[in-house]
């Protein structure tokens, strides 16, 4: 499917792509039936910039990934931005980017209130630090996956 609501051609996994992670990908049978409204793909694409900022400063400054991406500014805009705009795109494809934004924000939040008591004890921070790294890692992965997915007009999957 496109960014003006088209399905995808008979034959195709459904915007799917091919590669080795082709057939990994789920969809709703209502994400690829809804017509979506262009300014909602340009909204989503914002989300995934302030998200992509936070990254990009935690990356180039002294703090973790995980952290600034949390903590920055650029993405807690980005959340409440998804939180006011989620109703408009639920039952479009585009409502499997908002999730996958969400849930990518929440865990890494999550993951670090849970890693933050370890700290307490010196033996452990190497340990912490080194999670908090990989947990950077991972909230780069998910909004680059997501953001090109958007691009290309497809969902993400429901995980």
């Amino acid at each position: 499917m496109d960014c003006t609501g088209d399905t995808a051609p008979e034959g195709s996994a459904g915007g799917g792509g091919g590669g080795i992670f082709g057939g990994m990908e789920s969809f709703s049978s209502t994400a690829t039936t809804v017509a979506v409204d262009p300014r909602h793909v340009s909204y989503t694409h914002v989300m995934y910039a302030l998200h992509a900022i936070s990254i990009l400063t935690g990356a180039a400054g002294s703090a973790f990934i995980a952290t600034y991406f949390v903590f920055g500014l650029p993405s807690i805009i980005a959340v409440v931005m998804n939180y006011v705009r989620r109703p408009a795109v639920r039952g479009t494809w585009l409502e499997s980017h908002f999730r996958w934004q969400l849930r990518t924000f929440w865990i890494t939040l999550l993951v670090l209130v849970l890693l933050s008591p370890l700290v307490i004890t010196i033996i452990l921070i190497p340990l912490v630090i080194v999670a908090t790294a990989v947990l950077g890692l991972w909230a780069m992965y998910r909004i680059g996956r997501g953001w090109l997915a958007l691009r290309d007009g497809r969902s993400l999957p429901v995980s």
